[in-house]
């Protein structure tokens, strides 16, 4: 794997004012405890609440030491001062600013510019073209996607040859994309959300991690609780959660209990028992939540939770699982 992440990282969407408003002093404890937890390796985007979780995110870590931390952050929107915040869903409560889609060259280098002001730090280590995908532009997603070949892509490439970034790839929603990025590029991680966890993971282990695993292509893993449903939340692809999910989860959970796991402890566990994925990110907005975290990644699943899923048709037999 080209690129050597921390195993764990915070996600920065919730902090964005994801689904509801959160105050300023709680996203200043939740960042506070993260780090206190032993936090290294931090996402963020100007998607995210329109430059609200980057300019949290910001607060504390441009106080600390830079070379102590891993940041990565995302291009393909601009942003623009605006009278009213667009409150773009699932954000409630942005800073008011209007995103403009700008997948070239020049737009990835002044998002970075931006991001870069808006946090306080000198460098990102990591950059992912944000969105490329049909679930965030429709049928003319593919005009996007070439944009960003033509443009974000080869001007990372070289801010990556040059040494001011440490790597670059997509941020996405959807496995096509990365398929279709490799074939016309030279990423070196993907920021998979939801693609790869409990819930669903065929599509991305039959068609996309054979080739990064040969490619030495790293994914990050966002979602690993699915949005929130493994976690107990009522939120599945940023929505309500449908019967088939809703009945897949009972099933899980019933294993779980039988087993004696926090069936959030497997999630974690599951994604990072891949070898193409670097690092697990997920998110919150509760200052409790960083310690919990680390405590279900210290934390062991017994084996037989995992023949039972096995067993029961909730994984497949050839699903890399934890030792």
């Amino acid at each position: 794997m080209r690129i050597t992440l921390p195993r764990i990282g915070l996600g920065g969407a919730p902090l964005g004012n994801m689904f509801h408003p959160i105050s300023e002093e709680t996203a200043d404890a939740t960042l506070n405890a993260a780090w206190d937890a032993g936090f290294r390796y931090y996402d963020v985007s100007p998607h995210y609440g329109a430059g609200l979780a980057e300019a949290r995110f910001g607060r504390p870590l441009s106080h600390k030491p830079r070379d102590e931390f891993v940041l990565s952050s995302k291009v393909g929107r601009l942003l623009r001062p605006a009278e009213q915040p667009e409150n773009a869903k699932p954000f409630v409560d942005e800073l008011p600013n209007q995103r403009v889609p700008d997948y070239s060259a020049d737009g990835a280098r002044r998002s970075i510019e931006d991001s870069l002001k808006r946090m306080g730090v000198d460098r990102l280590d990591v950059v992912f073209i944000h969105d490329v995908s049909e679930d965030q532009w429709g049928p003319q997603w593919r005009d996007y996607f070439q944009q960003a070949m033509d443009g974000a892509a080869k001007a990372l490439t070289q801010l990556r040859d040059e040494g001011t970034i440490r790597g670059w790839g997509l941020g996405v929603n959807l496995v096509e994309p990365c398929r279709m990025a490799l074939e016309q590029s030279d990423p070196d991680l993907f920021l998979l959300a939801g693609r790869y966890s409990l819930l669903e993971h065929d599509e991305a282990l039959d068609t996309l991690f054979p080739t990064c695993r040969e490619r030495g292509v790293g994914i990050v893993v966002g979602g690993p609780f699915n949005s929130g449903v493994l976690a107990g939340g009522d939120h599945y692809e940023y929505d309500r959660i449908p019967p088939d999910v809703s009945e897949r989860k009972r099933r899980l959970e019933a294993i779980a209990e039988r087993c004696g796991v926090d069936l959030r402890v497997a999630a974690l566990h599951f994604c990072l028992a891949n070898p193409v994925v670097a690092s697990v990110i997920p998110g919150t907005a509760n200052p409790e939540r960083p310690q919990q975290y680390m405590d279900y990644f210290n934390a062991q699943v017994p084996a037989e939770f995992w023949r039972t899923l096995v067993d029961e048709g909730l994984l497949r037999a050839d699903v890399p699982l934890p030792a």
